[in-house]
């Protein structure tokens, strides 16, 4: 059916195409394979989940996909996968390839009067996933099944002129998409920076000529004469570990004021001041959560995120996957965050256990750091907080570019599959 503008409102982000266009359901135009492979085809060809597909621009992240054992569906060449589950990740994928993929993605497999090109622009644009998104159902882990899908609105352009929209998305997408993989290298480069400028600094201290000797650890190398290498039990107060109350008792979040962290609070960032809960006093005075003093050390004792850490600016209290470590008046918790950040690799080679790896209290107040005298951590805290400042600020201009680079991506191909670009109409 031809698009008018009695029926323009039916295809909300469509809008009003050029007269020569029509605009079909998505499911009148593609069809909706579901096969299922032979246990042959299991076993020789490539598996496709959701999490290999890079949001937005339907590259792969994995670029040589293997043969899995998994609930799948058979996909062909030029077949388009759309990530029905949390569909505003946005994860499309142009089949170049005969491959199985996760039953998340609906595999749609264009007919005569859609190429297969065009429709993954249409599908991956801006616009389309919005309007997608809009009708998902489940709030934690929201869905779109094909019959939300094959509703929308797809814009049909004649085959030639839906060919050079592929071509001239193809070609300036590929310019956009080499400019953010340039600028990401660069956000790369400076957490590279971030991270040995760091690590000199706890390692090393602020003075080139400073007299040095061994310290006795391989992976720590020498360390300026004056400085000890200690335990952490040498420079802490304690050592605790939180706890999560109990949910069935009763409900201790709601109307809380102690910030309560969890791994997932870990953002990048060495200092920690926002939770996503907060505990009321009374899970503390009813002993099922542990409170911390301002300025403990919270360092993440088990799980994938094993070794992050963080120090919290207010007083606190955390769930049981996180050691908290009150650092004694002799030394800066700053410094200890910092140099426990440089060597995370080294805290979990320190975690016991082979299938899931711990570091319990004992462990974490086994583990050896470097000590300054305290004047001179104070002096290294700031030296590393002026760089950060320094390097956060190129690399929110940087973030801003990115940002700016993907609207630019998205407004393309949005006018490009809507017939809003002159000579593409």
């Amino acid at each position: 059916m031809t698009t008018t503008a009695a029926n323009a409102a039916l295809y909300a982000w469509v809008g009003t195409p050029p007269s020569n266009w029509q605009t079909n359901w998505l499911k009148w135009s593609v069809y909706v394979s579901t096969k299922r492979p032979t246990d042959e085809e299991i076993a020789q060809l490539p598996y496709i989940a959701n999490e290999d597909i890079a949001s937005w621009t339907g590259h792969l992240i994995n670029p040589d996909p293997q043969p899995v054992e998994a609930d799948s569906r058979k996909f062909s060449t030029d077949d388009v996968l759309f990530n029905k589950l949390r569909p505003y990740l946005a994860k499309v994928y142009h089949a170049q390839f005969e491959g199985l993929s996760s039953g998340e993605l609906l595999c749609l497999r264009p007919s005569s009067s859609v190429l297969p090109r065009y429709l993954f622009y249409v599908v991956s644009s801006k616009a389309f996933v919005d309007a997608v998104n809009a009708e998902t159902f489940g709030s934690k882990m929201p869905r779109a099944d094909w019959d939300i899908v094959g509703h929308q609105p797809l814009p049909l352009p004649p085959l030639d002129t839906q060919k050079r929209i592929a071509a001239l998305l193809d070609e300036k997408t590929a310019r956009i998409d080499a400019l953010i993989e340039k600028k990401q290298a660069l956000l790369e480069r400076l957490t590279e920076n971030r991270q040995a400028i760091i690590t000199q600094a706890v390692t090393k201290g602020l003075n080139p000529k400073a007299p040095m000797k061994p310290s006795g650890i391989d992976w720590l190398g020498v360390i300026p004469a004056h400085w000890e290498v200690v335990p952490i039990r040498r420079v802490a107060r304690s050592v605790s570990t939180g706890r999560t109350p109990p949910s069935a008792a009763r409900d201790y979040f709601t109307d809380g004021v102690v910030p309560w962290f969890t791994p997932g609070d870990f953002r990048g960032d060495l200092v920690l001041s926002n939770a996503e809960k907060c505990l009321v006093q009374e899970a503390f005075e009813e002993g099922l959560a542990v409170k911390y003093p301002p300025n403990a050390v919270l360092l993440v004792g088990i799980g994938a995120t094993l070794g992050k850490v963080a120090r919290s600016t207010l007083e606190c209290s955390s769930n049981q996957q996180i050691n908290a470590i009150d650092v004694n008046e002799d030394n800066d918790p700053g410094f200890l965050t910092c140099f426990l950040h440089a060597f995370r690799s080294e805290v979990r080679v320190a975690a016991s256990g082979n299938t899931l790896p711990i570091l319990n209290q004992d462990k974490t107040k086994s583990l050896l750091v470097t000590r300054p005298p305290k004047d001179e951590q104070a002096q290294i805290i700031s030296h590393i907080a002026a760089h950060e400042t320094e390097i956060e600020g190129i690399a929110g201009k940087i973030v801003h570019s990115i940002e700016l680079l993907f609207e630019q991506r998205a407004a393309l191909i949005t006018a490009a599959v809507t017939g809003q670009i002159e000579g593409l109409q």
